[in-house]
């Protein structure tokens, strides 16, 4: 059942523990929003530190004061990195801020698949990128279960972007083999999959895993870093995958201006991995 709270006078803590012993935790001015959907918990907490905080299932997926550090570094480096890219497929990331980064770049279509409605629905209603970016004529919402959406579609596409949850619940398949290969059959030529792959500190395994098949799969198929202060860690790990685009060599036109923190330095830096991840 969805309920509200909205005295500023009772504080709501919110925890999220990274290991058994370790995590973060929000002490909130209040709770703006609690809700079970159809497959999450959905709740958003008002914060005098971040602003605005979206927890799915009581962990953290977008702050208002941090968000552009993780929408900036999953969106440039692949679309400055394609020499024109004009289809965007976007799944996951129902609260816009991926879209909003997208939209920057003079791209003709953007179709954000989110299997929960209820996200894009409240994302809507508190964090104020989200309905501007949705009014967009670019802008196509289908409300679907990304490996469901793949599929079916016969569409292809210049720049595919992952912003996936963790690996689990609805979630998991995201991050499997066949998915991946399902996404390849619907690049472009010249097209280019980016996506979220998680803590390098905290999901070493999962990285691992994943470059094994993917490095098969790809001609490029490369990592690169990120801050992220409230995901686990402090830092995250993207993932960069390409038959025809190497993005240590093509940066093929400058980032869009309005960024706060991705640029042709950071570009480079961030393939540049510490030993351990290497």
């Amino acid at each position: 059942m969805r309920r509200r709270v909205s005295s500023p006078q009772k504080l709501v803590e919110f925890r999220e523990f990274h290991t058994p012993s370790s995590g973060i935790f929000f002490r909130a001015k209040q709770r703006l929003w609690s809700e079970k959907s159809a497959f999450q918990q959905i709740d958003i907490i008002e914060t005098d530190s971040f602003g605005r905080v979206l927890f799915l299932d009581g962990l953290v997926q977008t702050t208002e004061k941090d968000e552009f550090f993780y929408h900036e570094m999953l969106v440039h480096p692949a679309l400055v990195s394609h020499p024109a890219a004009a289809e965007v497929l976007i799944i996951g990331g129902g609260d816009g801020g991926t879209l909003k980064e997208v939209l920057r770049h003079p791209v003709k279509k953007a179709i954000l698949v989110e299997i929960d409605r209820r996200v894009v629905e409240v994302s809507r209603k508190f964090f104020p990128w989200l309905a501007p970016a949705l009014a967009d004529e670019r802008v196509e919402l289908v409300i679907a279960d990304g490996n469901a959406f793949i599929q079916k579609s016969t569409r292809r596409f210049d720049v595919i972007l992952i912003d996936s949850s963790d690996p689990v619940g609805p979630s998991t398949v995201l991050h499997q083999k066949e998915f991946y290969s399902r996404l390849k059959a619907h690049l472009k030529p010249r097209g280019i999959i980016a996506g979220q792959a998680g803590s390098p500190l905290y999901h070493a395994a999962s990285l691992r895993e994943k470059k094994a098949f993917m490095q098969k799969m790809f001609r490029f198929c490369l990592y690169y870093l990120g801050p992220v202060p409230t995901y686990p860690g402090g830092v995250w790990s993207f993932l960069f995958l390409s038959d025809r685009v190497n993005p240590l060599r093509e940066i093929r036109k400058s980032p869009p201006p309005g960024l706060r923190y991705y640029n042709r330095e950071i570009h480079r830096a961030a393939f540049a991995l510490p030993e351990f991840l290497k």
